[in-house]
């Protein structure tokens, strides 16, 4: 009786209990002596070891402790573009330091994991423009960003790009979405080329590609040819605005605006230190300009 007040049972489903239990093991684990009721040798061994294992039990289901960005040291590791990583990690890094001096971040490139990688939680997050997501990952989109055209100052459409200028230039692609290893590229996989080509398919035009690279930072490629265009989400391409051999210019024809979101494992959809990077990373979004 003391037992079953104790535990919030009542007697039947104390004496099922230890039914149960007695199958489980094969032990009586509680006999009838003349001084009243007694443990097994099995019971006193086990004692012990259920004392351990359910204050273990305990200590795991006791609230968590907030956390506290001030003192704590913990690395992050964020899978990013170059895009993502200059826009948007380069101002979060800035936020840490007032905020959290001690955490690091990991940076990665999308072809340095995978998606069973940041699903088992050993990278916290991906950034990026995702063609596709599990269904059993969090996202939250951090942004949607617009295109413009980069065009070195030597170039004689610079003020002027009309679509048959655009169409007459040579022209760099610039992208590296989702998770993995990319695949090499060539002007003849024209289904694999994206939305900027895409736009264009749709007026029945495409453009000359000469070069195709994964990094945004194509400065150096404009800055030699006169005739290379470069388009970019407007993110990307603000971060040249102050560039002296560059210009920065509206696309002569209508984009579809790509999104951006970050995504992440339901492993760390609780975690206090992971709701707390998303928060900071979703008001950083928010400060940085989009618009040329």
């Amino acid at each position: 009786s003391r037992a079953t007040e104790k535990r919030g049972l009542t007697q039947p489903a104390m004496r099922n209990a230890l039914r149960r239990l007695r199958d489980l093991i094969g032990d009586p684990i509680l006999v009838r002596t003349s001084t009243g009721i007694a443990p097994t040798e099995r019971a006193k061994t086990m004692e012990p070891l259920v004392v351990e294992a359910l204050s273990r039990a305990e200590l795991a289901l006791q609230p968590v402790e907030n956390f506290d960005a001030s003192t704590s040291a913990r690395t992050f590791r964020i899978m990013a573009s170059d895009y993502i990583e200059t826009t948007l990690l380069a101002p979060l890094i800035g936020r840490l330091n007032e905020l959290a001096p001690a955490i690091t971040l990991d940076i990665l490139t999308p072809s340095d994991g995978s998606f069973s990688d940041l699903e088992r939680g050993d990278i916290d997050m991906a950034i990026n423009r995702f063609d596709h997501l599990p269904d059993s990952f969090h996202q939250k989109s951090v942004w949607r960003d617009n295109f413009s055209c980069l065009v070195g100052n030597d170039n004689p459409s610079k003020n002027n790009l009309t679509l048959e200028a655009y169409l007459e230039s040579q022209h760099i692609w610039v992208s590296k979405t989702g998770i993995g290893v990319g695949t090499g590229m060539s002007p003849k996989h024209s289904q694999k080329l994206g939305w900027v080509d895409e736009a264009l398919a749709a007026l029945g035009h495409e453009r000359h590609i000469t070069l195709f690279t994964r990094h945004y930072q194509v400065s150096n490629y404009l800055l030699e040819s006169r005739k290379l265009v470069a388009t970019l989400p407007t993110r990307a391409a603000l971060l040249w605005r102050n560039c002296d051999g560059i210009t920065i210019t509206k696309p002569p024809f209508p984009i579809v605006p790509i999104e951006i979101k970050m995504a992440w494992s339901p492993v760390l959809h609780h975690n206090t230190a992971h709701k707390w990077l998303r928060d900071v990373i979703t008001d950083i979004a928010g400060t940085v300009k989009g618009t040329g």
